[in-house]
């Protein structure tokens, strides 16, 4: 019995890594629709750490697919993710809470949408409140912690 309760819990384990890390491909890759599909029906996301907006995820997928628009790369980097269980109706394992650092290196988009030096970066820490649906893993909440940002330094005038 032990093993086979083992084992479930490293299922649930990768289904988590899983979503965490389809979250940061959706937002690089601008896949608001798949975005959408990451969250429970009641999902959040609270993005004002960093200048954004807190909302329902339908609504803060239409405030990233403006705001990271000007940016032509985005690369999500979710590092050192601390992953613990919850219950909910006194069934292990229904909830879930990641705390992740994460760096995001990110490079303007030059006027024909194109890649143009210097990048921008920032960095914190991500906490994901996960829920067990009937169709998986989903997410409840994302909050962002932005501690840091490196701005790219002026271009010299000729």
């Amino acid at each position: 019995m032990t093993q086979r309760v083992d084992l479930a819990t490293v299922m649930d384990r990768l289904a988590v890594d899983g979503l965490v890390t389809e979250y940061a491909m959706t937002v690089d890759d601008g896949d608001w629709a798949a975005y959408r599909g990451l969250f429970t029906d009641d999902g959040r996301a609270d993005y004002r750490s960093a200048g954004g907006i807190e909302g329902e995820a339908g609504r803060v997928a239409e405030w990233l697919a403006g705001s990271v628009g000007r940016f032509a790369m985005r690369q999500h980097l979710i590092v050192n993710r601390r992953l613990r269980f919850g219950t909910l109706q006194r069934d292990t394992g229904d909830t879930a809470e990641v705390r992740a650092d994460y760096v995001n290196p990110m490079r303007l988009a030059g006027g024909d949408g194109t890649s143009t030096a210097p990048d921008f970066v920032c960095g914190g820490r991500y906490a994901f409140g996960l829920l067990r649906t009937p169709d998986g893993w989903r997410l409840r909440a994302v909050v962002v912690d932005e501690k840091w940002r490196r701005l790219p330094d002026p271009l010299p005038h000729p």
